[in-house]
């Protein structure tokens, strides 16, 4: 919530809105500058990220194909390794507050222990003699 959730709600409509203004930029040349198959796979990722919907997964997919379309096809890649770049952080830091993740799966917290502790091997027993 808050700034961060903020900022992630702001991370994922830039990289979806990217995403299809760069389809609605080939539109003009009738598809001739993407392959069918990118621009059917970019409006799914886009719409994806648009609603939160396997935002992690999404992120890393569209990651791939920025990085897969300014490998093969982009005359001026810059655009797309910016939207890989950007994918990659989406999927590490997750959806954020506001998407349909979080209503559907909840918050996950992952938290760790430090292994070097007494208290954190399986076979310690609990100080009772308090």
């Amino acid at each position: 919530h808050g700034a961060p959730g903020a900022g992630l709600l702001l991370m994922r409509v830039a990289i979806g809105a990217s995403f299809l203004l760069q389809l609605a930029g080939t539109l003009p040349s009738g598809f001739k500058a993407m392959p069918a198959t990118y621009s059917f796979v970019t409006v799914v990722l886009a719409l994806l990220l648009l609603v939160g919907l396997w935002t992690p997964v999404t992120a890393v997919s569209a990651a791939l194909a920025a990085g897969w379309h300014a490998w093969t096809y982009a005359q001026h890649p810059g655009f797309d390794i910016l939207l890989g770049v950007l994918g990659l952080p989406l999927a590490l830091l997750g959806p954020g507050a506001w998407p349909i993740d979080a209503r559907l799966f909840g918050w996950k917290r992952l938290e760790l222990q430090n292994a070097t502790t007494p208290d954190s091997s399986p076979d310690s027993k609990p100080d009772t003699t308090r």
